[in-house]
């Protein structure tokens, strides 16, 4: 018989920032609009390198197991951001009082205490270790920065990206000054999008700052290929992405970034050269294959016409592009992943689990990235009910996200699920 394990406790926090677990009251989580206890198997212990947040605006619930009734506190609510190779179950459970400001652009995840420890709503889906930092001396990052730019000290593109890894302590741009795993290379100033949680611009009326700032211009094909060789000769399976938080979309400058990859085949350069992009250009996704690309990330709120454009608000294209543009990646024989940003009770319902389904089987996607979305939660409901995607019945009850992963790999036994950009050559394990 299974030993009964006690419920995890409501955390919440006074105005001075001092984080308590709650004696009587019980962890309650959110799903989309509903409120609910969480499940037993989806609490796991807040992952390492993770942090709590108190939510401003916001006043704790928690749970009356003795009343069944949802009980509100007149102390802060508290939620967790998972660190990478976590995706969330569940959103943290809140009332937001009026005139509350919108939550900056983090996910914000269900987190109680159990035992000695805070727990949070959460899956691990990727045992790679890529952006863990534990143990790496910041003199160590500081020394490699320091480098790469006397090496070249005319590169514009190592020198935004050293000033990203020692201001902003973005984690690949760290690890491009440690010389491992994946190399960014951002190029776009421009973007063909104007997604609701844009980490790099930001409308003033949004109620909440950009993450990070946008590259200012436009690097030669020689300044790219300076960064692909250097990281090269000292990673043994080298990764290289365009498309990151700092920079506009990608495909948009297909020109220098064909020629780039181009020259770094030519020139000899081995590893996997990826695109993480909105696939809003089909033709784009062509030449970046034919200029030597290995793979392609597109990003996906949801696999559903409308409840995707609620989200990425497309310029000059539509979710028939990025469909196009799955088949001519399959086409071109590109590595196909998806990053498929999950958010709890609107993901993991049927509707979407039929869309994404059928959009993966028809183009043979190898890989899905379950990565959180990073908005305010309730943000992110007011426009998913905005697209009208809501009203449909079958998306009204979330199945979970363990029942989401488990009923997708059913459906395709072939998929792959992660966190990171893999190496082609060998795609990792699915973690369980």
């Amino acid at each position: 018989m299974a030993e009964h394990k006690p419920a995890p406790k409501l955390v919440f926090a006074d105005d001075d920032g001092n984080i308590y677990d709650h004696p009587e009251l019980e962890m309650l989580v959110r799903r989309g609009d509903r409120l609910e206890p969480p499940r037993p198997d989806e609490i796991i212990p807040l992952p390492p390198e993770s942090e709590l947040f108190l939510l401003p605006g916001r006043d704790a619930l928690g749970f009356d197991p003795e009343s069944g009734e949802i009980e509100r506190l007149e102390d802060r609510a508290v939620a967790a951001f998972v660190c990478p190779g976590h995706t969330l179950s569940a959103t943290a459970a809140y009332a937001t009082k009026p005139g509350a400001p919108v939550l900056p652009r983090f996910a914000y995840g269900a987190v109680g205490f159990s035992g000695d420890r805070f727990v949070v709503a959460a899956a691990k889906v990727d045992e790679d270790k890529r952006q863990v930092f534990t143990g790496i001396p910041r003199e160590r990052i500081v020394k490699g920065a320091r480098a790469l730019r006397a090496k070249y000290p005319k590169n514009r593109l190592i020198e935004h990206l050293m000033g990203c890894a020692l201001t902003s302590c973005c984690p690949a741009a760290r690890n491009l000054a440690l010389g491992r795993y994946e190399a960014p290379l951002p190029t776009s100033r421009a973007c063909n999008a104007r997604c609701v949680g844009c980490l790099s611009l930001q409308d003033p009326s949004s109620g909440f700052p950009a993450t990070q700032n946008r590259i200012t211009f436009r690097p030669a094909a020689q300044e790219i290929v300076e960064v692909m060789a250097e990281h090269g000769r000292r990673e043994k399976r080298p990764v290289y992405s365009f498309g990151q938080g700092c920079e506009g979309e990608p495909l948009t400058e297909i020109r220098v970034i064909a020629e780039a990859v181009a020259r770094f085949r030519q020139n000899g350069g081995t590893g996997t050269v990826n695109v993480n992009s909105n696939a809003s250009l089909p033709e784009a996704v062509e030449a970046f294959a034919a200029a030597g690309g290995d793979s392609i990330r597109v990003s996906l709120s949801s696999a559903e016409a409308a409840l995707y454009e609620a989200y990425y608000r497309p310029q000059g294209y539509g979710f028939g592009d990025v469909v196009q543009s799955l088949a001519r990646a399959r086409a071109a024989g590109l590595f196909i992943s998806l990053n498929f940003l999950f958010f709890p009770g609107v993901s993991d319902t049927e509707a979407e689990l039929a869309a994404l389904t059928d959009l993966i089987t028809a183009h043979r996607v190898d890989f899905v990235q379950l990565r959180n979305l990073n908005l305010d939660p309730e943000l992110y409901l007011s426009v998913a009910r905005g697209s009208g995607a809501l009203a449909d019945p079958a998306r009204h009850a979330s199945m979970g996200l363990r029942n989401f992963r488990k009923r997708l790999r059913k459906a395709c036994p072939w998929l792959r699920f992660g966190y990171f950009n893999p190496d082609v050559a060998e795609a990792p394990p699915t973690a369980d």
